[in-house]
């Protein structure tokens, strides 16, 4: 009796080593295994240099002139991924009456919703047939967009201008958010002229390097693009797209600074210059334009003409009062309920004449709706 208690005894401890052992294995398996991923990721980091030149295909003889109108379109397509009922895991709210609210997906419903959002994007811009394009965040190469080459389709779409590409957005394959990940990106924008650029250069925006967010933000930047005129000056048309998510602002006004820099440094040169994109600040006034039934985000900050380089304003819509620009993806849109707000426009130097018009887009095929711009330079 003795010795099968002993057995026994012997039998259970064994068990537990085992269990032990196991626990234990499992432990260091997935210690490895999170530690190669942060290699991993930071392997395939990098920044991209300043100053980096781009290449303009597909480029045009005519220059542009005084006194003769042309338009100029601005227009985020958000990856393909947002129809109206689309929400995006990043976008946090809250209701007025106090319940809080948070996107779920990280990427588009389906390759076929993508693929149609884009269409969609791309036929807004054709209805209007503007002389410059200016698109953000078009997907060259991305998990969340289904691998379809976002910017290719618009290169077709848009075969009789010149255009330039600049990547801002390039990631290692992100697990995260678990339920969905990510995935890698290859991604940015793109600008199209009907007229000659001379010259397109990629200026590096000031980012966020602390760990984890290195590896999610975009890698934000500007296009500058010189239109050579028949009378020998310049227009300089700057597509831009800020950062959002930055809690504080701090970021964001570094990248302010830079971009005034260069606003500045044009200015003393004796060139035009408009600057159009998604700002990522409500640029109109607009924090409390809409109707809504939710409390403004925390990511909303406003852009002042104060803050601009000198010679330079915002140039507010036609009709700012009555169409958004962007709207909130922590919910599904729905008019008169989701939160919006204008955060996409134009900067323009003085001495230009202007109107400006957010078209309506009601945001069917992204979070935010097209800005047209019809300018005429002295």
């Amino acid at each position: 009796m003795e010795e099968q208690k002993s057995r026994e005894k012997s039998e259970k401890k064994k068990l537990w080593r085992r269990i032990g052992i196991g626990v234990l294995s499992l432990f260091l398996f997935l210690i490895l295994l999170v530690g190669g991923y942060v290699i991993y990721m930071q392997v395939q980091y990098y920044r991209i240099e300043d100053n980096q030149v781009i290449v303009t295909e597909n480029n045009k003889e005519e220059l542009i002139k005084s006194g003769t109108p042309y338009t100029l379109m601005t227009y985020n397509i958000g990856f393909g991924a947002y129809s109206d009922d689309y929400t995006f895991f990043m976008d946090t709210g809250e209701m007025k009456d106090g319940r809080k609210t948070a996107g779920a997906s990280a990427r588009a419903k389906s390759k076929e919703e993508a693929l149609a959002n884009t269409e969609g994007s791309i036929g807004l811009l054709k209805e209007e047939a503007p002389d410059f394009i200016f698109v953000q965040e078009a997907d060259e190469k991305a998990t969340r967009s289904y691998g379809i080459n976002q910017v290719e389709l618009l290169k077709e779409a848009f075969s009789e201008y010149a255009s330039a590409f600049a990547c801002n957005f390039h990631s290692a394959y992100l697990f995260y958010p678990f339920h969905e990940p990510h995935g890698s990106v290859q991604a940015g924008m793109l600008t199209f002229g009907k007229y000659r650029i001379s010259e397109s250069i990629r200026r590096q925006f000031p980012v966020d390097n602390s760990f984890i967010t290195k590896f999610t933000d975009l890698d934000r930047c500007f296009m500058v693009s010189r239109v050579p005129m028949e009378n020998g000056k310049e227009l300089l048309l700057v597509n831009v797209h800020l950062s959002a998510y930055d809690e504080g602002g701090k970021i964001r006004a570094k990248q302010l600074a830079l971009l005034n820099q260069v606003l500045t440094e044009e200015k003393e040169k004796g060139n035009y210059v408009i600057v159009g994109g998604d700002f990522n600040h409500d640029i109109a006034g607009s924090i409390e334009s809409f109707p809504t039934e939710q409390k403004i985000p925390g990511w909303v900050f406003e852009l002042k003409d104060s803050q601009l380089a000198e010679g330079y304003h915002f140039v507010r819509a036609e009709n700012a009062g009555e169409t958004p620009t962007c709207r909130g993806a922590d919910i599904p849109y729905e008019k008169g309920i989701t939160y919006t707000v204008i955060v996409d426009g134009f900067i323009v130097s003085d001495g230009i004449k202007v109107r400006a018009e957010n078209l309506d887009g009601e945001f069917r095929y992204s979070d935010h709706n097209p800005v047209k711009l019809t300018f005429e330079l002295p």
